[in-house]
């Protein structure tokens, strides 16, 4: 593919973003709504509307600074061009399907970041890539789930001792209120930080187009259907990965539930105002394995935390290798 394509193609290349945002949606749907329907709180189908709403709206509470990072803290977005971008989109495509059709609950975060690490380096070699953005997200791999165990853990011993006088059943009324709350903070993180993500693949691939002029920036058009389209893909969930997080790793009550969300929220909403792109995904798992340790260590399933875990590391390498086999082949057929 050349620098500069025609129209269609170009509103062709936005689709495939979109259709990946929407996919986002579909496959990490379980981080926002996974723990409210495992304790019971919601119904599922009512879950999906909760949670794709405050999905919606999370662009009313950040700024764009992941967007910023996506768009050019990964690969030089001089060395962008439709082939690079479509490269690295059919790598995190191909990736997300993979993984849902497994109920693997794998990052679309990080395979979107491998695809454009695997593209870029595939059209310019190591120098395309922007090494302190890249450290930035992959120390995010390992310090957001730490982060939402730690957060999560933390909560549940504080509401354990300022509960420590009611009854299980007066607790659990409690809990099943505040974890609307919780809930809604959580689904705002999951939009906040991984909508943008795909705004910062539209933005720089419209800023390759010379389409921004000479500054990179987000356009509120793209900001607005990004959002939209994120939480449709919620709307219609990923009820396999919702099973694995619900309810296999560990078995949540309302309290717990409500300490999960609460610990990966704050996690989130960290990460997007320092623009970093991390997963929700990882950090909604370090939280709910968080709140079954501080049960005690029996009560998680290690065997399929240590499973997830090696899904997170392989994302990366493979989505790397899909996209930068897909730009060889595209770059052939050209």
């Amino acid at each position: 593919m050349d620098a500069t394509i025609a129209l269609p193609l170009l509103i062709g290349l936005i689709g495939v973003a979109l259709f990946f945002d929407f996919l986002n949606g579909l496959h990490d749907a379980a981080n926002s709504i996974a723990t409210i329907v495992s304790t019971r709180v919601l119904r599922p189908q009512y879950a999906v509307f909760w949670a794709a709403f405050f999905n919606f709206i999370a662009f009313l509470f950040f700024g764009l600074h992941v967007a910023e990072t996506l768009g050019t803290g990964i690969v030089d977005a001089n060395i962008v061009t439709p082939g690079v971008i479509f490269a690295a989109l059919a790598g995190a495509i191909a990736w997300n399907i993979i993984t849902w059709l497994a109920g693997i609950p794998s990052s679309s975060s990080h395979a979107l970041i491998g695809g454009l690490l695997g593209a870029g380096i595939a059209k310019a070699g190591l120098d395309a890539v922007v090494w302190t953005g890249v450290l930035k997200t992959t120390s995010a791999i390992v310090l957001s789930p730490l982060t939402g165990f730690v957060l999560a853990l933390v909560l549940v011993l504080i509401v354990s001792w300022l509960f420590v006088r009611q009854t299980p059943f007066a607790v659990d009324r409690s809990f099943r209120v505040l974890q609307f709350i919780s809930a809604s903070l959580y689904s705002l993180g999951h939009g906040g930080n991984d909508a943008q993500k795909t705004m910062g693949i539209i933005a720089v691939l419209l800023y390759s187009q010379g389409m921004l002029g000479d500054t990179f920036y987000v356009p509120l058009w793209v900001v607005l259907t990004c959002q939209a389209v994120l939480a449709l893909g919620t709307l219609f969930g990923g009820w396999r990965i919702v099973h694995t997080m619900g309810s296999k790793i560990t078995r949540l009550n309302p309290m717990q539930g409500f300490c999960a969300e609460t610990g990966g929220a704050l996690t989130l909403f960290g990460a997007t105002w320092l623009g970093i792109p991390v997963s929700t995904t990882h950090t909604i798992t370090g939280a709910i394995i968080g709140v079954g340790a501080a049960r005690r260590v029996s009560a998680v399933r290690w065997g399929i935390a240590g499973n997830i875990v090696i899904a997170w590391v392989v994302t990366l390498p493979a989505t790397a290798a899909i996209s930068a086999v897909t730009y060889y082949l595209t770059q052939l057929a050209a």
